[in-house]
């Protein structure tokens, strides 16, 4: 399973900062997806590697 930070509108995001104060808490939220992890060759591995430090994020490869 794959999980990142959710992109939320700003109704779904009021009612995240509201149950903040109401908790006192920082509240994270995440969206999960169903995904297998690929297998890549040493050239693709490289490939996949320069492209994450060029754009300065964590790339993973899965199966459709």
């Amino acid at each position: 399973m794959l999980c990142n930070l959710s992109q939320l509108d700003s109704g779904k995001l009021d009612t995240i900062k509201s149950a903040e104060q109401k908790l006192g808490k920082t509240l994270l939220a995440y969206n999960c997806y169903e995904g297998r992890p690929d297998e890549l060759s040493e050239s693709e591995l490289k490939e996949l590697k320069n492209l994450e430090n060029k754009l300065g994020v964590i790339l993973v490869a899965v199966k459709k």
